[in-house]
């Protein structure tokens, strides 16, 4: 099985960090995937629905360990790489970096600061910018 495709979709929420779409074999696409903050950190949830019961149900899912490790490995991997990229068009000194974060959250890496923390210092730093009077 190779994972041939990854679409990272980020939110702006406390735990669900992306939604993404992963293609195998160029044959085969599981959406709605999400990336999620939990309390050791990030982990990959497979889609799901909810049944009669009220319980939710994997729709898709990986039937072995390798399997499973692979796929979180690379999602959570692709997940990092189009954060920072979010994060490195906007302190590039863009025009507006508050609207390029927005967009990317809308289409983590461990450490002292947890992304989002990161993303709302680059969008208060751009408000308190344009409120500053121009000498």
């Amino acid at each position: 099985m190779n994972i041939t495709d990854v679409k990272v979709f980020l939110r702006e929420s406390n735990q669900l960090k992306a939604f993404v779409n992963m293609v195998i074999d160029d044959a085969f696409i599981i959406r709605n995937i999400k990336v999620i903050e939990g309390d050791n950190g990030l982990f990959v949830a497979m889609p799901s629905r909810r049944v009669s019961s009220g319980e939710y149900r994997d729709i898709a899912h990986p039937i072995n360990t390798d399997a499973r490790n692979m796929i979180e490995s690379v999602i959570i991997e692709k997940y990092k790489e189009v954060l920072q990229g979010a994060l490195a068009t906007a302190n590039e000194g863009s025009e507006k970096p508050k609207e390029v974060i927005k967009e990317a959250l809308s289409s983590d890496d461990e450490g002292s600061e947890k992304p989002e923390e990161v993303i709302q210092e680059v969008i208060s730093s751009d408000d308190e910018d344009s409120e500053k009077p121009t000498e």
